[in-house]
């Protein structure tokens, strides 16, 4: 595929999948390969690798002689970072990033409990540094810098749990995070509580409590909570 190519794709995937998503598609919408095409002033063969890709986060389904229909919201693969990302941009944001932090909620403490007892004295230095990193970049409105800080940070804690499924949430929790940078849905500065809860959480994962870093880590859950009440409610 071409540079130019790979950018048709990208940008009819993106708008098909937010319409999708969104709502603007509904559920039994039927989307007709020739009709995307003329739309978009692309090739049908772009247009069947983009229904490749939706097919694939079960989108969407393809039938002879009917053609592409939008499937039902409860068969999609909502922990799909790209549906996760186009969910986020759409109305329904405050709802999704509820649902996705109660997940976060509910998965991460016991992952950090579990890291607390299997993280290796490299992933302890960098979830450490990552942490001072979050400490450097929490003031002056670096967002951007802090976010990068913060993702990097609950991708070792899920990966030190030891645990593969733990483990392969990173790619969501990183759309989360990502989300709520980008949409604006946290303050001009992140909040010093939080920033401090990470480097205890760091801590607790270096010195081997796992009672201390699942405990940390609800704390972490329960602020996030908190922010979307005053933020997004």
């Amino acid at each position: 595929m071409t540079t130019q190519s790979q950018g048709l794709h990208t940008h009819v995937l993106d708008t098909l999948g937010l319409e999708i998503s969104s709502g603007q598609c509904p559920p039994g919408s039927v989307l007709r390969t020739d009709e995307l095409a003329q739309r978009f002033d692309v090739s049908r063969t772009v247009i069947r690798e983009v229904v490749r890709v939706l097919e694939s986060m079960h989108l969407v389904e393809s039938r002879r002689r009917v053609g592409v229909t939008v499937r039902p919201t409860e068969t999609w693969n909502v922990y799909d970072p790209q549906v996760i990302r186009w969910r986020l941009a759409g109305a329904d944001r405050p709802r999704q990033l509820r649902s996705l932090t109660v997940l976060r909620s509910a998965i991460e403490p016991v992952a950090a409990g579990l890291a607390a007892r299997h993280a290796t004295a490299e992933q302890c230095a960098e979830l450490t540094e990552r942490a001072l990193g979050m400490v450097a970049t929490s003031r002056g409105q670096q967002l951007e810098g802090y976010l990068e800080h913060d993702i990097a940070f609950h991708r070792i804690v899920l990966n030190a749990s030891g645990n593969e499924m733990f483990a392969r949430l990173g790619d969501v929790v990183a759309e989360v995070l990502a989300g709520r940078t980008h949409h604006q849905v946290m303050f001009e500065d992140p909040d010093p509580a939080a920033v401090t809860l990470h480097v205890r959480l760091a801590e607790a994962v270096r010195e081997g409590d796992p009672d201390a870093a699942e405990r940390i880590t609800k704390e972490i859950a329960v602020g996030a909570l908190h922010e979307l009440d005053v933020l997004a409610p």
